[in-house]
């Protein structure tokens, strides 16, 4: 018997516990605690998690035949072998594709002349060939070097979200020995192909430094031009829209502060538009002599534009160029020479307003669907007068489009072919739920026109999707998987809770974290009720889903309403809040104080404590639950999920199945695998439509 854990909330000494620790520290004991293994190594854990495993497969069997024939539902609604829209940039066009069989995209690209006519493909990285071997195959920042001579890109092969820059060579095919192994994960070419830029990882995986690289010197003598001490902050990086700066930026979820360096003066250094001050939010692009930034100072929590020239980028000189508004919010700018595209929401929706810079005119880009997903491409030529984007809904599958900016002609360029998906058979809609405090919750619907609730208006079965979290929006976008529950007559919807950004930034920082977290859980039992009350499905037909942050979501619902619910499927859960909330040692455990709130201070503890979905487990008739978790996962570690899975099957009264499956060689994103992704995923809607006995298609 392994005795439990005194697990401590409040002043440790030796450990960064915040500004306000509990003095003493309060103890909890964690029976499980000796579950956790940073190494992931250690004999008696692997031996639980395989038992687990094993279990998985024993409970799962009886479904096999299920399980295959969804993946191959799925399989059978995927264009195999296929080619994403080519997008210029420079003298070449780019492009990913897909080959029959192949598990992961191939990228390449074709050099254009004048007449814009293409030559001969070439490969520019096969990532089938570089996954020959591993587990795990995951690649980033696939960039070309301003003289399209190299090609730079980051990859990792575990799942833990460390990567390894490298640099290709076109002209002889061979790979640029670098010997950058530890990085985030970035890399931004500087104004030659001479030189790049990186970030590195504190201990706690923290992306915390910038470095220079000069191609031909050894790693050691990288130049750090950043460094980020405050341990609430990471960094990202990137480059204007105009090529000409390097944006530094250093983030909390509540405060931001932006450096950028000038690639076209080879004596500029790094400087800073505005210093931090706390809950200032503010991003940065560039357009002729100024920075254009959208920022939520002066109480503007949604937002405004302002600009500022880049010889005095601070606060103090920034001009407003559009008023604010209230009621939408402004997320980001894609630049252009003579056009800015601001890009934002509005009534729950994505919007996109285009600026003339030549006239200051600014007009929207309008769609027609009730609920949609729009989204930039990549627009890598700055003299365009055509902006790329991607749109889809429910029920509309993913499309290329072209706006032309100054005649306003949107023209399709393509729509993804979806075999035996004929759009006709199915519907979408937008309703309205009552929260218990009056607030209006959007809730998403797609539905097969014959399924019961559309026919008879009888009960469907219905999965429900939800997440909540970081001001992150779940946008109605098309999904083909989601085809194998319709086509069974189930109803697909997305509460569009608090937590979330759908409704403004306020939907979030006002109503949905910290003090008002609870709000989340609600409005998404709230929604449910309402489902129910509609009459569009039942309690002991209703599924739930939800991943990381979205699995607790699931965990606190199935603590507050164990009955609303009939089945609950939770990917890599968030479960076990208080004990890694307080522990400065978990990675990302720190900037995530700023999101949840800091258990070790009185003022967050017993808020925090009475939501934690593995604190809040009783003596109830539970649902179903599917939990999947990965072994190399840095963000959500094995563990909560683990534990989460044993003390629910210690309290569980009712005699529905509890199963654990941890996959063994991938981290928070799941399998890279194209086809793995999709076996891993056909499990879950196998586990679904067993539960709520909805195996048979429509006829």
């Amino acid at each position: 018997m392994i005795p439990p854990k005194d697990v401590l909330f409040g002043k440790v000494e030796g450990e960064n516990r915040g500004p306000c620790p509990m003095d003493p520290a309060l103890k909890r004991k964690d029976d499980l605690y000796w579950l956790r293994d940073d190494t992931r190594s250690n004999p008696k854990v692997l031996a639980h998690l395989n038992r687990e495993n094993a279990y998985f497969e024993h409970k799962f069997r009886p479904l096999r035949r299920l399980h295959t024939k969804i993946y191959r539902e799925f399989v059978s609604h995927v264009k195999e072998t296929d080619e994403e829209v080519p997008y210029p940039w420079g003298n070449y066009i780019y492009y990913t594709r897909t080959v029959k069989g192949l598990s992961y995209p191939i990228h390449c690209r074709r050099l254009t002349d004048t007449k814009e006519k293409a030559s001969a493909e070439e490969v520019v990285l096969d990532v089938n060939l570089l996954s020959k071997g591993k587990k795990y195959c995951d690649v980033h920042s696939v960039e070309p070097s301003p003289d399209h001579q190299l090609i730079g890109f980051t990859v990792d092969h575990t799942g833990y979200e460390t990567f390894e820059i490298k640099i290709k060579d076109m002209a002889t095919g061979r790979l640029i020995p670098l010997g950058v192994d530890e990085s985030a994960g970035q890399m931004v070419w500087g104004s030659s192909n001479s030189e790049f830029f990186y970030t590195t990882m504190d201990s706690e995986h923290r992306p915390y430094k910038v470095w220079k690289h000069v191609l031909g010197e050894d790693q050691s003598k990288d130049v750090c031009l950043f460094t980020e001490d405050d341990e609430l902050f990471w960094i990202d990086i990137d480059k204007t829209c105009s090529g000409r700066f390097l944006i530094v930026e250093s983030c909390s979820p509540t405060t931001s502060e932006i450096h950028v360096l000038d690639l076209q003066d080879s004596k500029a250094t790094l400087s800073v538009v505005q210093p931090r001050v706390k809950d200032h939010r503010y991003s940065v692009e560039h357009w002729g002599e100024h920075f254009y930034i959208i920022t939520n100072m002066d109480k503007c929590i949604n937002s405004k534009l302002v600009k500022t020239k880049i010889s005095s980028p601070s606060r103090d000189h920034w001009v407003e160029v559009l008023p604010y508004e209230k009621s939408t919010k402004l997320d980001y700018l894609v630049c252009f020479a003579d056009h800015v595209v601001i890009n934002g929401r509005s009534n729950g929706l994505k919007m996109c307003k285009i600026m003339d810079m030549r006239t200051g005119a600014v007009h929207d880009l309008h769609f027609d669907e009730e609920c949609y997903d729009m989204y930039p491409k990549k627009n890598k030529q700055f003299d365009s007068k055509l902006f790329r984007f991607g749109y889809s809904s429910l029920v509309t599958p993913h499309s290329t489009f072209e706006y032309d900016m100054t005649t306003r002609k949107k023209t399709m360029l393509k729509e993804q072919e979806v075999p035996g998906y004929d759009r006709s058979m199915y519907r979408t809609a937008r309703i309205m739920a009552q929260a218990r405090d009056g607030e209006q919750v959007a809730v998403s619907l797609v539905f097969h026109k014959d399924c019961a609730w559309a026919k008879s208006r009888s009960p469907s079965p219905m999965m429900l999707y939800g997440y909540g979290s970081y001001g992150i929006c779940i946008d109605p976008s098309f999904d083909s998987k989601t085809i194998s529950f319709l086509d069974r007559g189930m109803i697909y919807a997305i509460a569009h809770i608090r937590g979330g950004g759908e409704m403004g930034r306020q939907w979030y920082e006002e109503q949905g974290k910290f003090l008002t977290k609870m709000n989340t859980f609600t409005d998404f039992c709230d929604c449910a009720e309402h489902l129910i009350k509609l009459g569009m499905t039942t309690s002991s037909r209703l599924a739930i889903s939800g991943r990381s942050a979205g699995g607790l979501l699931m965990g606190a619902v199935m603590n507050l309403r164990p009955d609303l619910f009939r089945v609950v499927v939770a990917g890599v859960p968030f479960v076990d809040i208080m004990a890694t909330m307080s522990d400065p040692s978990i990675p990302l455990t720190i900037t995530e104080w700023e999101e949840w709130g800091n258990p070790n201070e009185r003022r967050f503890f017993d808020y925090m404590l009475s939501y934690s979905p593995v604190d809040n487990i009783r003596d109830a008739h539970y649902p179903a639950l599917l939990v999947t978790a990965g072994l190399n996962d840095p963000r959500v570690p094995y563990w909560e999920p683990a534990k989460w899975v044993a003390r629910l099957r210690e309290k569980n009264k009712s005699k529905k199945p509890m199963l654990l499956r941890t996959d063994m060689s991938s981290g928070h994103f799941a399998a890279s695998d194209r086809y793995r992704l999709m076996a891993e995923r056909s499990i879950e809607f196998a586990f679904v439509v067993d539960q709520l006995e909805c195996r048979e298609l429509l006829n």
